[in-house]
């Protein structure tokens, strides 16, 4: 991933605004089906946190935590411990097998993989990671947190859940995991040298009609939340992406909270939260890029650590980088956040907040001055942030 931040003058940004205010940009976008999720709370939220594991979790974590290059022998081992691992589960997993020429290393054969709890469902909650490791010449680069440790979270999440995801088998809302292979660039971060695999999918899917209802493949999902370089202690999450997710980013904050009070997370300190209630227009490159430049962009929660962890990309990345307490606390937010969003009403209709209307509810402030910082923030070029409500 890649962490890019603009600026541009203030006579251009004078005269954005204006074209704004001008333009039919304020118009409303399109239409989604957006989840409202379930409150969970008292001994159903102590019963989730209790599925915590730790053998489980740092074994499903060893079979992942070894150098794992696209093309490699490691490389193929993972895929297929992964693969195998949620079929043992009974998720129906799929492979999307593809080819590339690549800088320094040539044809390189890549694979992403795509466990869905339900295949005949038309909506789904979608959880993402990569799952390669990156080159580095002469050297085993281990990725731990990048992303060995996201990798884990998503198996053994699925494996705590076995039983409570039993409903959705069969319902209408339904689980999907993704592990991308090839986000990591080969030689310098760009267009072509960056996330082959989330690229390639999504390309696959747009041209791959939605066999239970209208549009593409791509219009069953409807959110996807992208893990990635998590691991490291202290972490610190915003709501890259608000708008049309900030509300199931806000329901990360109040489980933090909720889980807290009840005394379920581990060596924390609310002083030093994790989600943090704040918005930042900080531009990111990682595998959810496809999902949002696209015709009917696919909402994103990035759970990214920012400031990146300190270990990244370089080769103390490793098991001693990782802080077990943070992972097991995070494991707990991802359980229960998964399941609040799957038990929720699944037919509520909502505008998309993309609206300049919607901006200035979000942010409390005027019509004029929202149209202005609503341009700024949503063509991202600069980093911007407000206090969510």
């Amino acid at each position: 991933m890649e962490l890019k931040l603009f600026s541009l003058s203030a006579n251009t940004l004078y005269f954005l605004g204006f074209l704004l205010i001008n333009s039919s940009v304020c118009q409303e976008k399109s239409v989604r089906i957006f989840n409202n999720p379930q409150q969970i709370e008292g001994s159903e939220l102590i019963s989730l946190a209790g599925l915590s594991n730790d053998e489980r979790f740092k074994d499903i974590l060893s079979n992942i935590l070894i150098p794992r290059v696209v093309g490699t022998k490691n490389h193929k081992k993972v895929q297929n411990y992964i693969t195998k691992f949620m079929e043992n589960l009974n998720w129906n997993v799929e492979q999307d097998p593809f080819t590339e020429t690549v800088p320094i290393l040539g044809r390189r054969n890549f694979k992403n993989i795509v466990a869905r709890l339900n295949p005949s469902a038309s909506r789904y909650l979608a959880l993402a990671c990569h799952y390669d490791s990156k080159y580095f010449e002469n050297q085993d680069f281990l990725g731990a947190t990048d992303s060995a440790v996201p990798c884990a979270m998503m198996l053994d999440l699925a494996e705590a859940l076995n039983s409570r995801l039993e409903p959705f088998r069969s319902s209408d809302m339904s689980l999907m995991m993704i592990f991308f292979d090839g986000e990591e660039a080969f030689k310098q971060w760009s267009p072509r040298d960056s996330i082959y695999g989330a690229r390639h999918l999504v390309s696959k899917w747009k041209a791959t009609p939605n066999p239970v209802g209208n549009g593409d493949e791509m219009d069953r999902v409807d959110v996807l939340m992208l893990l990635d370089l998590l691991g490291a202690p202290n972490p610190t999450f915003y709501d890259y992406y608000g708008f049309s997710t900030t509300k199931y980013f806000r329901k990360l904050c109040d489980i933090e909270d909720s889980l807290h009070e009840l005394r379920q997370l581990s060596q924390y300190s609310p002083n030093e939260r994790y989600f943090m209630r704040l918005t930042s227009r900080s531009h990111i490159e990682d595998d959810h890029l496809p999902f949002i430049n696209h015709d009917n962009p696919v909402p994103v929660l990035h759970i990214i650590a920012s400031p990146f962890p300190e270990v990244w990309h370089k080769m103390e990345d490793d098991y001693s980088a990782l802080d077990f307490p943070t992972i097991d606390n995070l494991n707990k937010i991802f359980r229960v956040f998964t399941m609040s969003y799957l038990s929720g009403s699944h037919n509520q209709r909502q505008q998309r907040l993309e609206s300049v209307n919607d901006f200035s509810k979000a942010v409390g402030l005027s019509m004029e001055f929202s149209t202005f910082l609503y341009l700024l923030t949503f063509i991202g070029v600069v980093n911007f942030q407000y206090q969510l409500l």
